[in-house]
């Protein structure tokens, strides 16, 4: 991140006469202080950078100054555009300029070699974390409609801060302005997101903000252990550790997980039909019997 933070900062002088700490500070997300680490680290590579104190002062380069591809080997031009395409596949737009004039300086054909995309295979999904991506990124807030675990339907303004996944759920963390406090807003209890044109300031994440929902205990997990059908491999696979799968001589497969015993965890199993059988805790296999027997009563 260091070594294309430092890139970035000799093109932004270069496509600039001058250009302040804060500046910078603000455009890569660091202290001033780390800036001017930043830009002793240039002195001392040989890049011709100085500063002016004064109110019409800042950071420049000197005029005749062009950047010599000869000063990093192959490997770490390589290395330099990979790390640029990772973090423009994460932030778009982020690192594109500096990436096409690295691409041209080091005579490189770009290689799409990775491609980030939070969102599930659906458009609802993808709709969604593009609105969120934009008002993180813009500093806009956005208004939504938020079901809470016990149904109630409230309406949220929020400034987004943050998209976190958690617990097998995306959740966003922002300044809720109903509440006037931080909070976690899980994705799939969102609905009629709307982007408004209503900037915010960018504030401080508390640093004893908990990293999950309060309704989440991980004190509260029990181990579970389930027999599922070979049918349902592929979603064993994608929901279980490797670790925690077992492949029988029939075919089955057992997967041990722990997990709060909640009504996600019996939608869960259930999900699952005639292609999963609860093994352990015994209760639990019990709790499945009676809500089946009331599910078959709603059927005759």
């Amino acid at each position: 991140m260091q070594m294309n933070r430092l890139f970035e900062i000799v093109y932004v002088l270069m496509s600039k006469e001058r250009v302040t700490a804060r500046e910078l500070s603000e455009r890569f997300e660091v202290s001033q202080r780390t800036i001017y680490r930043d830009i002793d680290a240039l002195s001392v590579a040989g890049i011709p950078v100085y500063t002016e104190k004064g109110k019409s002062g800042g950071i420049s380069l000197l005029p005749e100054y062009t950047l010599n591809k000869s000063v990093l080997t192959e490997d770490e031009q390589n290395e330099v555009i990979q790390a640029l395409q990772a973090i423009e596949a994460v932030k778009p737009g982020e690192t594109s300029k500096a990436l096409t004039k690295l691409s041209a300086l080091f005579n490189r054909k770009i290689m799409h070699w990775i491609d980030v995309d939070f969102s599930d295979w659906s458009y609802q999904g993808r709709n969604l974390f593009n609105i969120l991506k934009r008002a993180i990124f813009t500093q806009k807030i956005i208004s939504f409609d938020y079901y809470s675990t016990k149904g109630e339907k409230t309406h949220r303004s929020i400034e987004p801060m943050q998209l976190i996944f958690k617990h097998k759920s995306w959740y966003v963390k922002g300044f809720c302005l109903t509440r006037q406090d931080m909070r976690l807003f899980k994705l799939t209890r969102m609905e009629n997101l709307t982007l408004t044109e209503n900037t915010f300031t960018k504030r401080d994440i508390p640093l004893n903000m908990p990293e999950a929902p309060q309704e989440y205990d991980d004190s509260k997990e029990i181990k579970f252990k389930l027999k599922i059908a070979p049918e349902m491999a592929y979603r064993v696979y994608d929901e279980f550790e490797p670790g925690s799968i077992e492949k029988l001589p029939d075919g089955y497969l057992t997967a041990t997980a722990s997990y709060v015993e909640d009504e996600w965890v019996y939608g869960m199993i259930l999900s699952y039909g005639e292609y999963a059988e609860v093994l352990e805790p015994e209760h639990v296999r019990d709790n499945i019997k009676k809500r089946l027997e009331k599910t078959m009563e709603i059927y005759k």
